[in-house]
C-alpha cells in the first residue's frame, strides 16, 4: 500500500475495540480522531484538491489539541503521577503535526500515504501504549 493510493484502505484509520480505554469521553474522542484520519485518507485517495485536504487537516489538528487538553485535564484533576511525561509526548506530537501543517499549507510538502500511515501508526501506538498506561489509574476515578 505504501507509495500508491488505493480505494481499498485496508484498515487505514479503522477503529476497533482494542483501542478502547474504558473512559467514555476519551474513547469517543479517539473514535473521532480515527474518523477524521479516515476522511483525510479518503480525500487524498479520491484526488480531492489541496484546499479540501487542508481543511480536513486543520480539523484533525484542532481536534487533536482539544483531545490532548481533555486528557491532560483529567490527569491533572486526578493527580496522575506520569502527567508531565504524557504531556511532553503530546507536546512533541503537536509540534510535529503543526510543522507538517505549516509546510503543507506553504506547498513545501504534499499529503502522502507514508505520512498518513505514520499518523495512523502513531495514533494506534499512542492509544495502545501511552494511553493504556494511564487507564488503570484514571478509569476508576472517571468512569
Amino acid at each position: 500500500m505504501f507509495g500508491r493510493i488505493s480505494a481499498d484502505r485496508s484498515g487505514m484509520f479503522d477503529w476497533n475495540q482494542k483501542f478502547r480505554v474504558g473512559i467514555d469521553s476519551i474513547d469517543a474522542q479517539h473514535q473521532q480522531l480515527f474518523a477524521i484520519g479516515r476522511e483525510l485518507y479518503d480525500a487524498m485517495a479520491s484526488g480531492q484538491g489541496k484546499a479540501a485536504m487542508g481543511r480536513i487537516l486543520d480539523r484533525l489538528v484542532q481536534y487533536t489539541k482539544t483531545h490532548f487538553e481533555h486528557e491532560e485535564g483529567l490527569m491533572r484533576q486526578h493527580g496522575y503521577p506520569d502527567y508531565i511525561k504524557h504531556k511532553k509526548i503530546h507536546a512533541d506530537l503537536t509540534a510535529g503535526v503543526l510543522k507538517f501543517q505549516s509546510e503543507f499549507k506553504s506547498g513545501e510538502v504534499g499529503m502522502t500515504i507514508d505520512l498518513l500511515e505514520f499518523l495512523r501508526t502513531w495514533l494506534e501506538r499512542h492509544i495502545e501504549h501511552e494511553d493504556a498506561a494511564y487507564t488503570p489509574y484514571l478509569r476508576p476515578k472517571v468512569a
